[in-house]
């Protein structure tokens, strides 16, 4: 394990419902020494049972796990911890980390979170957002996702969903739950945290498209948004379920202007940030061999990767939308208008 800090630390939000796992989830990654370089912060002391973790206090909020992972409780603003554990390692005062994880309360909306690190002036030029994680529980977890508007905003914000206890729920609750979770997020990878074994450094780590990869998340991804939306667009919207958060997906045929798709989506997400949850695509650019990934969370676009190959033989753009009290079909009349005046602007250039 190199000791040399990164440029921006990687940070993991780890979301969920109250008793999804959370904390067991965290214990169990943890355990891995691939993640002995952690930081980890958490609500409240108290929420989890360090006591046969523990190896060395190194003061009143911050310990030492038996794996090298540091863990903080946040008992001031959120910006503060972070900048006071980067401070600390800045001088050699704790161990050095190459990742955070932030663990979330279970009634906690994981948007304030995101914001902080994206808008926060210190934090933004030393952090980066890595992934959200959310766990739901396999027994309760369809029910909390009909009842809670917490438990519903923090499935439809992931990248990726754990699902945890379903070694002991019924079967038929286990596949309610999974076709009620890619309806509701279909960009989002599924995991089980009943199996074996678990990938903690790949789950821990990066983003959904880490590296701009030719990855296996990103073909699963693909696969469900087609089977769930349709290759075509179509205006039907197959993903209401008496709530009024769903998900679509928008495929277009042609290559896209790079310059003028990033105005429209900056200009969308200005107008309608609140009701944009998520934002999730591969894009078609025009002049560029492999696609474009773009990634943002309401009002937050994060910076574009370009990966190094298509994921499947089809090459258009598959854009994934999870809103909540905003008609599809809004959007895809802002796009349709936005992309035939820049059609026609080039024409008129041309």
């Amino acid at each position: 394990m190199s000791d040399a800090i990164p440029q921006f630390t990687p940070v993991t939000l780890i979301t969920g419902f109250l008793g999804s796992g959370k904390t067991t989830l965290l214990q169990r990654l943890l355990a891995d020494p691939a993640l002995a370089d952690t930081a980890v912060l958490i609500n409240e002391f108290g929420e989890v049972g360090l006591d046969h973790h523990l190896l060395e206090r190194i003061d009143e909020r911050t310990v030492l796990l038996q794996s090298g992972c540091l863990c903080c409780t946040i008992r001031g603003e959120l910006s503060d911890a972070i900048r006071d554990l980067h401070s600390r390692r800045a001088r050699g005062e704790i161990p050095p980390f190459r990742r955070l994880a932030i663990e979330t309360t279970g009634l906690a909306d994981p948007f304030p979170v995101l914001t902080t690190l994206h808008a926060e002036p210190v934090l933004k030029h030393h952090f980066r957002l890595g992934s959200v994680i959310t766990t739901v529980d396999a027994v309760n977890g369809v029910a909390q996702l009909e009842r809670f508007p917490e438990s519903l905003k923090q499935a439809a914000i992931a990248d990726r969903l754990v699902v945890t206890k379903s070694d002991i729920a019924a079967p038929n609750a286990v596949w309610a739950l999974l076709g009620r979770l890619r309806a509701l997020n279909p960009a989002a990878s599924i995991v089980f945290s009943a199996a074996a074994s678990l990938d903690a450094e790949a789950l821990l780590s990066g983003s959904a498209f880490a590296g701009g990869t030719h990855s296996e998340a990103v073909s699963a991804w693909f696969a469900e948004a087609a089977e769930a939306h349709g290759h075509h667009g179509h205006t039907h919207d197959p993903n209401r379920h008496g709530s009024d958060i769903h998900a679509f997906a928008i495929v277009l045929d042609q290559p896209l202007d790079w310059t003028a798709f990033g105005i429209w989506l900056t200009m969308l997400l200005n107008r309608h940030g609140e009701a944009v949850l998520r934002v999730k695509g591969i894009l078609d650019i025009g002049g560029e061999a492999a696609p474009v990934a773009v990634h943002g969370v309401q009002h937050l676009v994060h910076a574009p990767v370009h990966m190094q190959a298509w994921p499947d033989h089809e090459r258009r753009s598959r854009i994934v939308f999870i809103v909540k009290g905003l008609e599809r079909a809004v959007i895809e009349r802002s796009l349709a208008s936005f992309m035939a005046l820049n059609g026609s602007a080039e024409a008129a250039a041309a």
